[in-house]
């Protein structure tokens, strides 16, 4: 018989602490595509016994690299698609993207006739949205990998159709950050809801917190944990 976390396991795991200043002069090395971080992520995030369940279901088939694309402009123009859409339907979309653009130069792309572009399935906006990526892109060779977080940030959010959610899953996805996450990621909130049984936002950021500096690790967890609806649940005898 099984039944899910109660709130005891979540305060359980308040007594595990991490001290993020004996890291800081390390963390810039943790990036996701590295051989080791996930697995030193796993090892960290397992000391919680809600993220140890998860782990041992869903780690095996964790690949942080399957959204990466050189070209940055495509990857922040995929991140766009998947905006306020669902996982399955962003699939499609981007896959008929991919279609449309193959074998074309981004200055290309943006001589499209926006009609084409929308009849995959974006609407008016995002077509605009990819374009002023695009455009950006083609002004502006900035060299992202060297930037700090903050500065990535400020780089992207003067794009007009770049948010907060997008500049945040370019730093994991393509960057490759370790300790990055979205509060304003539903999927993740609901994740986090769904396995520890909470529901404010301060214990939602408390639980957040002590995933540092592995909060990358975590999130890409949690969203396999929705996407295959795997949740923790607790054996009782």
């Amino acid at each position: 018989m099984h039944i899910l976390v109660g709130r005891n396991d979540f305060f359980t795991f308040q007594s595990f602490k991490f001290n993020f200043k004996n890291f800081a002069s390390i963390i810039v090395n943790m990036l996701l595509n590295k051989e080791n971080v996930l697995k030193e992520g796993f090892e960290f995030l397992s000391k919680d016994p809600i993220m140890n369940y998860l782990i041992s279901k869903l780690g095996k088939g964790i690949d942080a690299t399957d959204r990466y694309n050189s070209n940055y402009a495509l990857a922040i123009s995929n991140l766009i698609i998947e905006q306020q859409i669902s996982f399955k339907a962003a699939i499609t979309i981007k896959k008929k993207f991919k279609e449309l653009i193959n074998g074309l130069s981004n200055s290309e792309i943006i001589n499209l006739n926006n009609n084409k572009i929308q009849s995959i399935g974006l609407s008016f906006r995002k077509v605009e949205y990819i374009k002023n990526v695009l455009i950006f892109f083609e002004k502006n060779k900035y060299e992202f990998k060297n930037l700090t977080n903050d500065e990535v940030f400020e780089k992207l959010i003067i794009i007009k159709g770049v948010g907060k959610w997008t500049c945040e899953m370019f730093l994991i996805f393509v960057l490759f950050r370790s300790d990055i996450f979205s509060f304003g990621d539903i999927a993740l909130i609901n994740s986090i809801k769904k396995n520890y049984n909470v529901h404010s936002k301060e214990e939602i950021k408390i639980i957040v917190n002590n995933y540092k500096p592995y909060r990358s690790v975590a999130s890409l967890i949690l969203w396999s944990s929705v996407e295959s609806g795997t949740f923790y649940k607790k054996s009782i005898s």
